[in-house]
């Protein structure tokens, strides 16, 4: 059947920077933690389906961390060289086990952060080593005191364990550690660090392949993941939220240059793993507006992509009659802004949170079905001409996997099939899009990002506004003093500003996510911001001791993922 759908399936990879300074030690271990478990398992599914097409995107300062594991974990192997990572250092031996209560509470809850119903539970040995210690959901604490050195080194090999891809479980290494359960030795933490250090050496090659091969896209975002709208204009924010109260400030100081060195240092990161130039572009957390659409283009990107609550908006906002906004035709169409010819590609918000929040609870096969019948049901809806549509389906590719039985084996390899055999679909990618369907004109873009449409999670709110002034404060300061600083220095300084201007700080400030992880953050972006002052040789600002913000809430998923539209 030639008039087939198009889906473009598009994985977003990214992870913000963990270390607490330029070089100094890793504070959070989520880069080599979600690289051993989703991003070899991401590579493994589209190398065992070579029928299957997609999209993937890399943020550029994740590409940076995974070549740090990869240097690390060699560099142990040949010399015994130290981790900068506290749990790597402590799995190899590098780091004694700690003999203080506070610190072997803390090693405790570091190796209990997993989904417990997916990733502990189903390992009795790895659960029955937590439940020792927990008395009613609490640490039993006197009783730290009397744990010996072998109970925490048999709880860090079985955290790291649990926290391989299905792909990596399969090896003999894996197989035989698991099995063994307990009583692990020096020579099994080295098998099991041998085994992770391989997958780091060629998993970024693995998906360069997949790109040369034609298999796969291989997009990029701004180096450190910045919102780049709100960079520009912190008046991006008020189309969809018009009555948000905004940061002291009126703008962030000079942004449209800042997102200029976020996308040229991006550039540089992507071209020096790749090998090529992408072509298109996932702006940070689907973050577009009229201005952040103009300078892409000027960099040559042919596409970009927002979450369908942008579409909506844009849609009003474009006084769209009321049929044509309700048909969700132009859902699936491409779009462009008037003079402009880079496309945009709205996602089905609906399709991508089944994948990230509702079919873990499914059977795999009838969920893969249910995903493809949605489609072909879209196919049918778009009878007339559904080769000149495309369905876009968006989602993190790191985040939902933990809540899925055996990291979402079962259900990627039913989808995967079931997409590749469908007569109804044809799968492709948004560059490949751009060139074989048509685009509708949009005349004016509403501002906003994949999560509600707008940019709420970011901006907007007491704790994120605190964050957004804290930044322009320091921003002003590096305006001032910038000039005086020459060679490594100034670029050192540039750098740490980048950091500091990422999305995920701001995406972590809020009550309704969880206490330990907002104080995560919180540390570390303050941490961050202090960092950038000692580099401009400046006092630190007494503010920057005080808490941004304390959540307390449950979100859905532990707030790693939102859904494109509120429950």
């Amino acid at each position: 059947m030639k008039n087939r759908l198009n889906v473009v399936l598009c994985w977003h990879m990214h992870q913000p920077w963990y270390r607490e300074t330029l070089d100094g030690p890793y504070r959070l271990p989520w880069v080599y933690l979600h690289a051993l478990k989703d991003y070899t398992d991401m590579a493994a599914h589209l190398e065992a389906n070579p029928r299957m097409r997609a999209v993937v995107n890399f943020a550029p300062v994740l590409l940076e961390q995974i070549d740090d594991y990869d240097r690390q974990l060699h560099a142990w192997l040949a010399s015994g060289a130290p981790f900068d990572d506290p749990l790597l250092s402590r799995l190899s031996g590098a780091e004694p086990i700690p003999a203080t209560r506070a610190a072997r509470i803390k090693l405790i809850d570091d190796c209990a952060r997993a989904h417990a119903p997916r990733m502990i539970d189903p390992y009795p040995a790895y659960a029955q080593l937590l439940a020792w210690v927990r008395r009613d959901g609490a640490i039993d604490e006197p009783l730290v005191d009397f744990l010996n050195e072998q109970y925490f080194l048999d709880l860090l090999t079985w955290y790291h364990l649990a926290w391989l891809g299905h792909s990596l479980k399969q090896s003999a290494t894996a197989k035989r550690l698991i099995e063994k359960a307990r009583g692990f030795d020096a020579d099994d933490r080295r098998a099991l660090l041998q085994l992770m250090a391989d997958a780091f050496s060629d998993l970024i090659a693995r998906y360069r392949k997949l790109h040369e091969s034609g298999q796969i896209e291989i997009s990029m975002s701004p180096h450190s993941h910045p919102i780049v709208p709100l960079l520009i204009d912190f008046d991006a924010m008020h189309c969809a939220m018009p009555d948000a109260p905004a940061p002291n400030a009126d703008a962030y100081p000079g942004g449209e240059q800042r997102a200029r060195w976020h996308i040229e240092q991006g550039l540089e990161v992507f071209e020096n793993h790749f090998g090529f130039r992408p072509v298109g572009m996932w702006l940070s957390e689907g973050g577009v507006s009229e201005e952040a659409v103009r300078l892409i283009e000027e960099y040559g990107f042919r596409w970009t992509a927002s979450g369908e609550g942008v579409w909506h908006n844009s849609c009003y906002l474009s006084n769209f009659g009321e049929g044509q906004l309700h048909s969700r035709r132009t859902l699936f169409k491409s779009h462009h802004l008037p003079g402009q010819h880079c496309r945009l590609f709205f996602r089905d918000d609906g399709l991508s949170d089944l994948i990230g929040f509702e079919y873990h609870h499914w059977d795999a096969e009838q969920a893969a079905a249910d995903f493809v019948h949605n489609l072909e049901n879209i196919a049918d809806f778009l009878a007339e001409q559904p080769a000149e549509h495309v369905v876009s389906v968006i989602l993190d590719g790191e985040n939902a996997w933990e809540h899925y039985p055996d990291n979402g084996q079962a259900f990627l390899e039913a989808l995967y099939h079931r997409l590749t055999h469908s007569e109804r679909l044809k799968l492709t990618t948004f560059a490949e899009a751009t060139m074989t369907t048509s685009a509708l004109e949009l005349p004016h873009l509403c501002a906003g990002s994949w999560v509600y449409g707008s940019f709420s999670t970011w901006i907007g709110s007491p704790d994120k506004n605190r964050a957004w002034d804290r930044l322009v404060e320091a921003k002003r300061v590096y305006d001032a003093r910038i000039g005086g600083l020459s060679g490594q220095r100034l670029a050192d300084a540039g750098r740490q500003l980048a950091i500091c201007e990422g999305s995920d700080w701001f995406w972590w400030f809020g009550d309704y996510n969880p206490s330990a992880s907002v104080r995560d953050f919180d540390e570390l972006y303050r941490q961050q911001l202090k960092n950038l002052y000692r580099l401009l040789g400046e006092p630190q600002p007494a503010n920057l001791d005080e808490p941004l913000s304390h959540g307390g809430g449950a979100a859905e998923g532990g707030g790693t993922m939102r859904r494109g539209h509120g429950q």
